[in-house]
C-alpha cells in the first residue's frame, strides 16, 4: 500500500523515457525514408519494422518475469543503455559507405533485444511509484510520451534531413540514451531496491504469470481482442509512411506525422491533467470504432489536407483507447504480479502486430501492382480495408460481460 505520492519521481522518469522516445523517433523516421529511398518498396520498410518488433514481442514475457524477480530500475538502465548498440552499428555501416538493408535489419534487431527489458520494468515501476488514484493521470502522460516520436520527431527528423542526411538523427538518438540512463538512475537511488525474498524457478515465475492473467477472465478475453486490434493498427502504423512518400518528399511526411500527432498531444494533455473517471468499457469501444472510419478516411484520396485532418482524428483517439485498457488491466492485476503479467499482456495483445508487419507491406505492393496505380494505392486499400475490420472488431469489447465486470470489480476493490 503507498502511502504518499512519488509523482514526482514519476515525472523525472517519464521525462527520461520521452527524450528516449523522441530520440528513437528520429531513427525510426529516417531508417523508413532511407530504406523506401533505397527500395521503392512497402514490403522492406514493413521488414525493417518486423524485425526491430520481433524481440520485444518474443522476449516480453521473459521481461516480465525479470521484472518482478530484479531491480526494475536497473534493468531499465540495462535496456536502455545497450539498445544503443545496435543505432550504433548502423552508423558505423553509415560512415563506411552507406548501410545496406541487411545491415539496418540486424541494428535494429540488436536494438531491439535489450529494449525488450523496458516496457515491463517500467510498467511495473509505475505500480511501485503511484497510488491507485494517480495511474489514470500516469497512464495519460505515458501514452503522451509514446506519442512524442510521432509529435516531435518527424518534424525535426524531416527538417533535418533536408540540411543532412540519416547519420545525423542516429547521433542524436545515441546521445538521448544517456540522458535516460541517468533518470532511471537518479529514481532508482530515491526509492531503493525491494528485497524479493522468495524466488521462484525462472519457468515457474512465466507459468504463473500466464496463471494469472487466465484467472482474471475479463483482462484475458480483453488482451485477446486487443490482439485483433493490434493487427488492424499494425497495417496503419506500417502503411501511412508508404502511402504519403509515394506522391511526396520526407519534410511533407515530417511535417503531416506531427500535424497529425498533434492530436496525440491534445488528448494526452487532457487524460494527463484530469484522466477518466469511469465509462471505461465504453470509451474503450467508441474510441476504436471511430479509430476504425478515422483510418478509412485517411486512404480516401492523395491529398494532404484529408490526410492530415484524419490523421489527427486518428490520433486524438488513440489515447482514449490506451488509457482505459492500461487502467482496466492495471487495477485488476495483483501489485507484486505486475511484471510477469504485463509481459504476458504485451506478448498476447501485441501478436497482432506480427501478422500485420508480416503481410501488410507485401499486400501493398502487390495491390498497388495489380491495380496499376503503385504501390501508394496499394497501401491505401489495404489500410481502408483494416480500418472497417477494426470498428467491426471493437463490438467484441462491449457485448463481453466479463471485460464490462472489469471497471465494477475495480470500483468494489
Amino acid at each position: 500500500m503507498k502511502e504518499k505520492s512519488n509523482f514526482g519521481k514519476f515525472i523525472l522518469l517519464w521525462s527520461g523515457e520521452l527524450i528516449s522516445s523522441i530520440g528513437g523517433g528520429l531513427t525510426s523516421f529516417g531508417l523508413g525514408v532511407y530504406v523506401f529511398n533505397m527500395t521503392g518498396s512497402a514490403a522492406s520498410m514493413a521488414l525493417v519494422t518486423l524485425l526491430g518488433f520481433l524481440p520485444t514481442l518474443l522476449l516480453s514475457v521473459p521481461a516480465g518475469v525479470l521484472a518482478d524477480r530484479y531491480d526494475r530500475r536497473l534493468l531499465m538502465m540495462i535496456g536502455d543503455g545497450c539498445s544503443a548498440l545496435g543505432i550504433i552499428y548502423i552508423l558505423i555501416c553509415m560512415l563506411n559507405g552507406g548501410a545496406t538493408l541487411t545491415q539496418i535489419c540486424v541494428g535494429v534487431f540488436i536494438s531491439s533485444v535489450f529494449s525488450a527489458l523496458l516496457e515491463p520494468a517500467f510498467r511495473a515501476t509505475i505500480t511501485d511509484l503511484l497510488t491507485k488514484e494517480e495511474y489514470s493521470r500516469a497512464s495519460g502522460l505515458v501514452s503522451l510520451a509514446g506519442s512524442s516520436r510521432y509529435l516531435f520527431s518527424p518534424i525535426i527528423a524531416g527538417f533535418l534531413l533536408t540540411v543532412s542526411d540519416i547519420k545525423l538523427l542516429l547521433v542524436i538518438d545515441i546521445s538521448t540514451f544517456v540522458l535516460t540512463v541517468i533518470s532511471a538512475a537518479v529514481v532508482r537511488k530515491g526509492i531503493g531496491t525491494k528485497e524479493i525474498e522468495d524466488n521462484p524457478p525462472f519457468a515457474e515465475s512465466m507459468r504463473e504469470g500466464f496463471a494469472i492473467l487466465k484467472a482474471q477472465r475479463g483482462v484475458l478475453i480483453l488482451v485477446v481482442i486487443s490482439s485483433f486490434i493490434s493487427l488492424f493498427l499494425g497495417v496503419f502504423q506500417i502503411l501511412a509512411e508508404p502511402l504519403i512518400l509515394s506522391f511526396a518528399d520526407a519534410a511533407t511526411l515530417g511535417t503531416a506525422e506531427t500535424v497529425c500527432a498533434c492530436g496525440m498531444l491534445a488528448s494526452g494533455l487532457i487524460l494527463g491533467i484530469k484522466g477518466l473517471k469511469n465509462h471505461y468499457v465504453r470509451t474503450m469501444f467508441l474510441s476504436f470504432v471511430f479509430m476504425g472510419v478515422f483510418i478509412v478516411g485517411f486512404g480516401l484520396i492523395e491529398n494532404m489536407v484529408p490526410i492530415c485532418i484524419f490523421g489527427f482524428l486518428f490520433f486524438a483517439t488513440l489515447p482514449f483507447a490506451n488509457n482505459t485498457l492500461d487502467y482496466l488491466a492495471r487495477t485488476n492485476i495483483p501489485d507484486e504480479a505486475q511484471g510477469r503479467v504485463w509481459g504476458v499482456i504485451g506478448f498476447i495483445s501485441q501478436l497482432g502486430y506480427v501478422v500485420a508487419y508480416a503481410i501488410s507491406g507485401v499486400a501493398a505492393d502487390k495491390l498497388g501492382a495489380a491495380s496499376g496505380r503503385g504501390v501508394g494505392r496499394g497501401a491505401a486499400y489495404v489500410m481502408m480495408i483494416s480500418g472497417v475490420c477494426l470498428a467491426l472488431i471493437a463490438v467484441f469489447i462491449i457485448a463481453s460481460p466479463e471485460v464490462r465486470k472489469l471497471e465494477f470489480i475495480e470500483e468494489n476493490n
